[in-house]
């Protein structure tokens, strides 16, 4: 494969791997594996879950909503809470396909009671601890209001309560992690049961996050697992402890344009505009923005003492305290950036390549 310009790589296989772990457990607990899609934004990486079985998924934005749609996909989760200003959007998406929409206020309830053209089928957004969206989950009498204007609707079914426990990314153990799950499904069960006294039974539970997903086995609470970043994890992923540095699908391969003898540096073409800014503290206090790793037929192991110590929107800066691999590099070789955040680089990369170089549009834009 020749690589002239920074290239983000993606191993299929391993795809493969982590898509089937995270199914068989869905199977194991003989709940609806719905994977968030986000991450990779690819039709064709979507073909890849198909010929596993899946038949439903998640998305973050009506766009990438439109985008699956036109991939062939019927039942889709937008899981983000509904922008009333994309009605028109909506509706069209709702005539051909089995939406899912996200819900946590009196006005978009009735906005969309208003403007609902097509039925849907709604979740009312529970904040279990992240506190990044949704109503706090013991907010009783407001969920119990939306959930009536929901029930009430012409065109909206009340199909469940969803949440995402992002706090378990502030996890650094697997304890930790755990803890986090058992908390989410415990406080979403005890709403469930709350709702279900005050007459809405049947009521489903859906939850969601890599890290959890990752390390727990028991999802037999609930109904629907979403997960996302599991797809290609991350080196973000490897510091909470949801996978290990193996399991990371993709490296973006960056061009070496300089070095610098006096200060064991080595200068990429590969910066923030493909990495994003997203870091990591190591043990020594460092900041990590990716770590440096073989090639591919040496199977894209970690190369110890290298790692992308600063980055600017173009530029990439490799310290390699790592004599070894420094002396081997040469200006014009290609390195192999193991990136923090699997879901930024993809989007800004628009596009990957598998190890057998066949090309593959990464993003719905």
């Amino acid at each position: 494969m020749k690589i002239i310009e920074p290239t983000l790589i993606v191993n299929k296989n391993q795809v493969i791997e982590n898509v089937s772990k995270i199914q068989k457990k869905a199977t194991k607990s003989n709940v609806r594996f719905r994977p968030h899609f986000k991450t990779h934004q690819s039709a064709e990486i979507g073909n890849w879950f198909k010929e596993l079985g899946v038949n439903c998924i998640t998305v973050s934005s009506v766009r990438m909503a439109e985008c699956f749609t036109k991939a062939g996909w019927k039942d889709i989760t937008i899981a983000f809470p509904v922008n009333i200003l994309e009605i028109e959007k909506i509706n069209e998406l709702a005539k051909s396909v089995q939406l899912n929409l996200l819900v946590e206020s009196v006005e978009t309830a009735k906005n969309l009671e208003e403007e609902l053209k097509y039925s849907v089928k709604v979740w009312i957004n529970i904040d279990t601890g992240y506190h990044r969206d949704g109503i706090e989950w013991n907010k009783i009498h407001k969920i119990i209001q939306i959930a009536s204007l929901i029930h009430n609707a012409r065109n909206m079914q009340l199909t469940g309560i969803l949440t995402h426990a992002g706090h378990s990314y502030k996890a650094r153990t697997r304890t930790e992690i755990l803890v986090i799950h058992e908390n989410t499904i415990n406080k979403m069960d005890q709403l469930r049961e709350k709702l279900k006294l005050e007459g809405y039974n049947d009521l489903q539970i859906s939850v969601g996050d890599t890290p959890t997903v990752s390390i727990a086995d028991d999802f037999s609470q609930v109904d629907e697992i979403r997960p996302g970043n599991f797809v290609f994890y991350d080196l973000k992923q490897v510091q909470i402890g949801s996978c290990s540095e193996e399991e990371i699908a993709i490296r973006l391969a960056c061009p070496v344009i300089a070095k610098y003898d006096e200060r064991n540096e080595i200068l990429v073409d590969g910066g923030a505009i493909h990495l994003s800014k997203d870091f990591i503290v190591d043990g020594s206090g460092r900041t990590i923005y990716g770590y440096i790793s073989q090639s591919m037929d040496k199977g894209f192991s970690k190369v110890k003492d290298a790692y992308v110590s600063t980055i600017s929107q173009e530029h990439g800066t490799i310290k390699a305290n790592n004599q070894d691999f420094f002396q081997n590099v040469n200006i014009g070789d290609i390195v192999y950036i193991i990136p923090i955040h699997a879901c930024l680089t993809t989007n800004l990369m628009a596009k990957l390549k598998t190890l057998s170089g066949k090309e593959i549009q990464a993003t719905c834009k």
